[in-house]
């Protein structure tokens, strides 16, 4: 009875923040209760794009990332977990909303060249529609895409994570088996506490960490090509010393990348900029 009690304090003090928090309580003891993937379904590997806050082009990062893997002959799909602030279909132009599976559950959209993509602006009938729900609700949608979504037979599935530590990165952790993730961060010299917060969150819950990906890195000058730090020096080769992970990628300030995605037009860029990363990725082995 004393353990019981003890458990319904830490609930009601618990603040959804585990990278703060020394409490060994259910939400990370023990192992993870994942969801049941939907049966008509087969992912190989599942790769979450994950940053400490909110703002530092984590969707952009799996734009790219699941772009360049379909290049390479994989098929791929996005799981856009970032409920309230979804960006997926309009970085690579998808409108409407999803169709019923005559399997049962739900088919996920195709992009121009085949990636497969669900997130709630799909299901709304209007895209700017604010989704205004409690964190459990968002939590259960997030799991609902793994098992209710008809996914078919995928090569890597990129999950869009939401931002921070709180409620539903928690349980996508949980619920969802994740092969490794991307941390995505910015130059700024607070990237020491956007990766130690992803970086500690991850290690608590026993997901392995690919590498780290800096956004925003620099901007190349048009007329004699020189890259200005505009954010100032990268902090980013330190921070990830300290934590032994691997610096993938440097993204610069990139107009043209920029313009395409708001035109829904991603996957026509072309740059060298996340090679390392989708290398990283296909060196996983698949289930």
């Amino acid at each position: 009875m004393a353990d019981t009690k003890n458990t319904n304090t830490s609930s009601e003090n618990c603040t959804h923040d585990c990278s703060s928090c020394s409490a060994n309580c259910s939400s990370r003891g023990g192992a993870p209760q994942y969801e049941k993937l939907n049966q008509y379904s087969h992912v190989g590997r599942v790769i979450g794009v994950v940053s400490g806050k909110g703002g530092v082009g984590k969707s952009m990062v799996s734009s790219l990332l699941a772009t360049e893997l379909s290049r390479r002959d994989e098929k791929v799909g996005i799981l856009d977990a970032d409920i309230t602030g979804p960006s997926i279909p309009k970085a690579f132009g998808l409108k409407g909303t999803c169709n019923a599976s005559p399997l049962g559950g739900i088919e996920p959209m195709e992009t121009t060249t085949g990636i497969e993509v669900m997130s709630i602006n799909l299901l709304l009938e209007d895209a700017t529609s604010p989704v205004v729900w409690r964190g459990p609700v968002i939590a259960g949608a997030v799991k609902q895409f793994w098992t209710d979504v008809v996914w078919g037979d995928v090569d890597t599935l990129v999950i869009d994570c939401p931002p921070g530590t709180g409620d539903v990165p928690l349980t996508l952790f949980q619920s969802i088996p994740l092969d490794g993730i991307v941390i995505v961060t910015s130059p700024q010299d607070l990237v020491s506490m956007i990766v130690a917060k992803a970086v500690k969150m991850a290690k608590m819950m026993n997901v392995p960490i690919i590498g780290i990906v800096e956004n925003m890195s620099y901007v190349v000058c048009p007329d004699c090509g020189k890259k200005i730090e505009v954010f100032g020096n990268s902090h980013v080769d330190s921070v990830a010393l300290d934590y032994g992970i691997p610096v993938l990628a440097k993204i610069p300030i990139d107009s043209k990348l920029t313009a395409l995605c708001d035109r829904g037009m991603t996957e026509l860029f072309e740059n060298d900029y996340i090679t390392a990363v989708a290398d990283s990725v296909q060196a996983l082995p698949k289930k």
